[in-house]
């Protein structure tokens, strides 16, 4: 029996009566995972000069049209207006983002630099790297197949959440 069997027999041997025991051992163990991911993404982005915040905005603006306002960035990454200014200045600092002439004169978007393509993809490809080393010898079929019907369920009671890789 490994440690996390140990530890979750101990933690399910004290929930109340009526407690399913697999089903508190998946949900620990899905929590687990998404915090250990959490630490993959904080360790590929430390080692390109980021914060995953910074990764997530690159993120955003990787995907979306070849501009982006900062409107657009916080409601796409679930953050405050001061919030997406404060990053906004420091990527624009790191060269990583530029503004672009605006349409209406009133906002301010922003692109991707070429420092900034370059520095979102060494980090998203070291990422995957670090992911794909870690998968290694799990069956990602099986896996899929069984986590697909189980984050529709919880969409479907609880709302969608971003399609992409946010902590916060």
């Amino acid at each position: 029996m490994d440690s996390v069997t140990r530890e979750l027999a101990g933690w399910i041997g004290q929930m109340p009566a009526g407690v399913d025991p697999e089903v508190e051992a998946a949900r620990q163990r899905i929590g687990r995972l998404s915090r250990q991911f959490r630490q993959v993404l904080d360790q590929a982005a430390a080692e390109h000069g980021m914060t995953v915040g910074d990764w997530e905005a690159l993120s955003v603006l990787r995907r979306t049209s070849p501009v982006c306002t900062p409107k657009q960035l916080a409601a796409a990454l679930n953050l405050t207006s001061g919030t997406v200014s404060v990053r906004l200045d420091r990527l624009m600092r790191a060269g990583l983002i530029e503004q672009v002439a605006a349409d209406d004169g009133r906002s301010r978007p922003v692109r991707l630099t070429r420092k900034g393509h370059a520095r979102w993809r060494a980090a998203t490809a070291a990422r995957t790297r670090y992911e794909r080393e870690l998968f290694d010898g799990v069956d990602l079929a099986a896996l899929n197949s069984l986590l697909a019907p189980l984050l529709a369920r919880f969409e479907t009671e609880f709302g969608l959440v971003s399609g992409h890789d946010q902590v916060g």
